[in-house]
């Protein structure tokens, strides 16, 4: 075992519909800290395959919020002037 691995374990490689597949017992999941639904990344190696943890991608933050989009607003800047006027039925009358 590598001087930097925490655990090992050995498994099968199996036919998963046209390719192959390994399972990763629980355990082991759990130490690598992978779940369901989580990327990896698998390099080739002189060894044979290394597989790492992609960390979680974070949502993209929009350049700008709200606040920033409204600050120095003003009637005039938001063409206030350019509404129609509504009529009585309109307004419920």
């Amino acid at each position: 075992m590598a001087a930097s691995a925490k655990a090992r374990f050995e498994g099968r490689v199996q036919p998963w519909g046209n390719s192959l597949g390994i399972r990763i017992t629980r355990p082991i999941g759990h130490l690598a800290r992978l779940g369901k639904g989580d990327k990896v990344a698998i390099e080739v190696t002189e060894e044979g395959l290394l597989i790492t943890r992609k960390e979680a991608e974070k949502p993209s933050r929009l350049p700008y919020t709200e606040a920033d989009l409204i600050a120095g607003m003003t009637p005039e800047k938001a063409h206030a002037d350019e509404l129609p006027t509504l009529l009585g039925h309109e307004l419920g009358e």
